[in-house]
């Protein structure tokens, strides 16, 4: 007897990392003590997320081509102009007409500058390479490499005016890149060695989402009520139709945009730095994590259902070889390809 699991999860929008990502914040949320509980593999794969995105990086970083990186700086720069550009024109809005302080009473009570440029400033970049490695091209991916300027609190206090307060160590720049640059390099090095690491791209997905899914708590949205609902779906909105406008204008067909418009997870933990930095933004500090984190479960669920929407509608980018060399013959294809052409037509 055989049961179409993954037929049924792909009947799903963005099943693949939706589904796995419910299932692990459902677990987060009301079985929370289960990773302490199993420990050992069981338990690494609750707190797995950053050790599998890494593998990830490195198999997806084999499949693209050096002639990419031209794109890659194109695509990321783009991508993260607008995003923080976003949060910026927010930012000096309800700066004029809130300032530091919190909005004290009233249906958007707890609203604030910190907040809302917090939720908008900073990409969830698992979520995007996620995303990208299933519905877009791999050098699509790669673009995050940049876009990871974005992560920690020092553009939100560029944003807010609260410039040299945080610095941006060069080994975390560093970091962030290694991996995909190691699987690059081993890829342009190798084409055997490429196609037996692009394979394995689609498998990881759904134990990244999980991995993910288990470090969001669903009682965030309830504390933070219709207010951190509307906040997070308008970060989809606000940040996913100029990300899409520019994705287009780079070259792409706006898949990669709407999948940047997300809240990152550490985004959570930014109110509380600046207003450590900044005693002005004290008040708004508490409140504004509790909306914050609201926006990351959010979008986390949105942004993979909206993603494949937008992918339905205007298809999928798949990566055309660099050269003719990179495949057997002019009829095959690479495993990446041959993935996003499966997934496709399920």
């Amino acid at each position: 007897m055989q049961v179409p699991i993954k037929r049924a999860i792909e009947s799903v929008p963005g099943g693949m990392m939706v589904v796995p990502l419910l299932v692990g914040a459902l677990i987060a949320t009301f079985f929370p003590d289960t990773p302490k509980f199993f420990g050992s593999f069981t338990g690494a794969l609750f707190s797995g997320a950053l050790t599998i995105l890494a593998v990830f990086y490195v198999c997806m970083g084999a499949s693209i081509d050096f002639r990419a990186t031209p794109y890659i700086v194109k695509k990321g720069g783009t991508l993260l102009i607008v995003k923080v550009g976003a949060a910026i024109v927010l930012g000096l809005i309800f700066g004029r007409i809130l300032g530091e302080t919190p909005v004290a009473a009233g249906m958007f009570a707890g609203v604030s500058t910190l907040a809302v440029v917090a939720a908008m400033n900073d990409t969830n970049g698992g979520l995007y390479m996620a995303l990208m490695g299933q519905y877009g091209r791999p050098r699509d991916v790669g673009a995050y490499t940049v876009m990871s300027l974005e992560s920690g609190p020092f553009l939100t206090m560029i944003t807010l005016g609260v410039a040299g307060l945080s610095a941006f160590p060069w080994q975390t720049l560093v970091g962030a890149i290694l991996p995909l640059v190691v699987g690059m390099i081993i890829g342009n090095l190798d084409r055997e060695m490429r196609d037996f690491l692009s394979r394995a791209v689609p498998v990881m997905i759904p134990f990244f989402a999980f991995a993910l899914g288990a470090g969001l708590d669903l009682s965030k949205v309830w504390q933070a009520g219709l207010l951190g609902l509307g906040m997070g779906v308008a970060v989809v909105v606000v940040t996913g139709i100029p990300l899409f406008l520019a994705d287009r204008i780079t070259g792409g067909n706006g898949v990669a945009g709407v999948a940047a418009a997300s809240t990152a997870g550490n985004a959570a933990a930014v109110p509380a730095i600046v207003a450590a930095a900044n005693p002005a933004y004290a008040d708004a500090a508490r409140p504004a994590t509790i909306l914050v984190a609201a926006c990351v479960v959010v979008t986390a669920i949105l942004v993979p259902i909206v993603t494949a929407w937008t992918a339905r509608v205007v298809g999928r980018d798949v990566e055309e070889p660099a050269e003719e060399n990179n495949v057997a013959s002019a009829g095959k294809m690479t495993p990446a390809a041959r993935s996003v052409v499966t997934e496709a037509s399920h």
